[in-house]
């Protein structure tokens, strides 16, 4: 085995081990993910900044799927490629898929225990607090001025006071984020790509990576 196979297939172990260890305490679905991958992805790996984890986040909720899954399948090929990816999946994939196979088989037995209902709600609880800080840092990343401001606004006031499905609400922001997108461009008010780090910065705008036209379930 060459020096470059002996670091890909530790670098894949890496990969593997890092979701691996973020799966199995990620009450909550995607969402309740953020906060962790983003400690071992940037803080601990180091394999992104936290400009590049945005983006991958940001991508990761405007596709189909549940975001957790599809943030560590654009993480694991950005650092691994295509073999990363698969290492990212079956890391984040195989510890939920045990821990739900041991709950299924032994649901029946704790349904009705006191205990086991007051773990669950403190979960519950926790899980809120993980989400409001994946929600707040989304929402950091997403509003960059008073267009993307009022959208997230109009969206939020739709779902609480209104009946129109999320679809549409959904439909209705990436109609408004190109024709804001493209009123910009039309008067110049598109500010031009930043440094950073040596490479060239993405300009913050309506469509940049999908990051508040298309959402994610839970």
């Amino acid at each position: 085995m060459t020096n470059n196979e002996q670091k890909l297939t530790t670098v894949l172990g890496q990969i593997f081990w890092s979701f691996c260890k973020i799966s199995p305490i990620s009450f909550g679905g995607g969402y309740a993910m953020i906060p962790a991958i983003e400690k071992e992805v940037v803080e601990q790996r180091k394999w992104m900044d936290e400009e590049e984890i945005s983006g991958a986040l940001s991508i990761a909720g405007s596709a189909p799927g549940g975001i957790g899954v599809n943030a560590a399948t654009i993480i694991g090929y950005r650092v691994a490629g295509l073999r990363g990816a698969i290492a990212a999946i079956i890391g984040i994939g195989l510890p939920t898929f045990i821990i739900m196979m041991a709950l299924a088989i032994g649901y029946t037995t704790v349904e009705d225990s006191v205990k086991a209902s007051a773990a669950f709600e403190g979960i519950h609880s926790a899980v809120v607090a993980f989400i409001a800080v994946a929600g707040w840092r989304m929402l950091k990343s997403a509003v960059h001025d008073k267009s993307t401001l009022i959208i997230v606004a109009g969206a939020l006031a739709a779902l609480l006071f209104t009946s129109i499905h999320p679809a549409l609400l959904l439909l209705i922001g990436t109609i408004a984020g190109i024709w804001i997108f493209k009123m910009k461009e039309k008067f110049k008010d598109v500010p031009p790509p930043t440094k950073t780090g040596g490479r060239t910065a993405p300009v913050p705008g309506p469509i940049q990576a999908g990051q508040y036209i298309w959402g994610d379930g839970i």
